[in-house]
């Protein structure tokens, strides 16, 4: 099931289209204000974004800017009213993939959908990310916040895989296996010690990965 964020303050509005997009297999969540859009695209990237141009808080296009700085390949959908049409023009050059203008049928708003995703594919799982640390699978690079942090390939692979379980308690011997000992050689357990020693200073000692005491460890976004 792919997941949409669709920014859009007019509640019927967004319940139709929520509605008829769940309907279709898709997970629509939907933000009434730009701010909480960033804040939940800080947390988890969906399959596309869906933004509407007239938001109380802001313009639409600020929004996608925002997104372009962050995750370039994130498919983005303008919808809006047609007086709008040519601002839409200027901010679908200057960033969006798509527009759509309203009044707009359900049907043809679901064909750009799946048009656009066959075009650039689900990158959800390109971008992973916990508190300021983000990490580009593509790319194989790492940042917190907007600096780029430079690691060592078993720097990289450790904070791979925790990203990549975020939420879930990370034994010491699953990384050790998974990282180090996936082609059956014996390798010292104070070798992930002395690597997570050296990732958490390169990420600034970050509060989102935690030490689960004679357990493992753990990639949990901060409260």
């Amino acid at each position: 099931m792919s997941d949409i964020y669709y920014v859009e303050d007019d509640k019927m509005i967004s319940r139709t289209v929520k509605d008829f997009l769940g309907q279709r297999g898709y997970r629509v969540s939907v933000f009434p204000t730009i701010s909480g859009a960033k804040e939940a695209l800080k947390g988890m990237r969906p399959a596309i974004v869906l933004v509407d141009w007239n938001m109380p808080d802001g313009n639409g296009n600020q929004l996608v800017q925002w997104i372009r700085s962050r995750w370039k390949e994130l498919p983005v959908i303008f919808l809006t009213v047609r007086g709008d049409s040519c601002d839409i023009v200027s901010g679908f050059e200057n960033g969006a993939d798509d527009y759509v203008v309203k009044p707009f049928e359900l049907d043809v708003l679901l064909s750009r959908i799946k048009a656009l995703l066959r075009r650039t594919g689900d990158v959800s799982k390109q971008y992973l990310s916990c508190g300021p640390i983000s990490l580009d699978v593509k790319k194989m690079s790492v940042h917190h916040g907007a600096e780029e942090i430079s690691l060592s390939p078993s720097e990289y692979q450790l904070l791979l895989y925790l990203l990549q379980n975020k939420g879930m308690t990370v034994t010491r011997r699953a990384l050790l296996e998974e990282i180090w000992d996936s082609s059956g050689n014996y390798v010292n357990d104070n070798t992930l010690t002395v690597a997570m020693k050296r990732l958490r200073e390169k990420l600034h000692q970050p509060v989102c990965l935690k030490t689960v005491r004679s357990v493992g460890y753990r990639m949990e976004e901060p409260e």
